[in-house]
């Protein structure tokens, strides 16, 4: 472990005190560390490095064609996903998530083909880096 110190402009110490307050972090050393942490994991995601992630999908099931055509481009994209799960919300709504796991660019891809389908309500792709 190193220890250095660091200097901060008033309002940047205020920001990184609410970011511990918000996180619950028990000090700003661990706030500082949970940072770097995350731009590292970000950076992956611009570099097209290998990244594990899921698509969360919200939809309405009577949507006509719409399990069709996701299941359309997720065939195209099989060599991405890893598991599938499906849970019915309501009575009109479904949640879909996929997991899947390959290039930042490849997943960004498949997400933005899920997404753009017409019925889909809600969509995102959330990502972390493998490594």
């Amino acid at each position: 472990m190193k220890r250095f110190g660091v200097s901060l402009e008033d309002n940047l110490a205020k920001e990184l005190d609410g970011l511990v307050k918000k996180h619950r972090l028990p000090n700003r050393s661990q706030a500082i560390r949970f940072l770097i942490r995350k731009h590292t994991v970000e950076e992956k995601w611009s570099g097209n490095e290998e990244v594990g992630g899921c698509i969360v999908l919200v939809y309405d099931h009577h949507k006509r064609d719409l399990v069709n055509k996701s299941m359309d481009v997720q065939h195209q994209y099989q060599h991405l996903i890893l598991c599938i799960q499906h849970v019915h919300l309501d009575h009109d709504n479904c949640l879909e998530t996929v997991m899947v796991k390959g290039r930042a660019s490849e997943l960004r891809a498949l997400a933005d083909r899920l997404i753009a389908l017409k019925g889909i309500k809600h969509g995102e792709l959330v990502m972390t880096a493998t490594h």
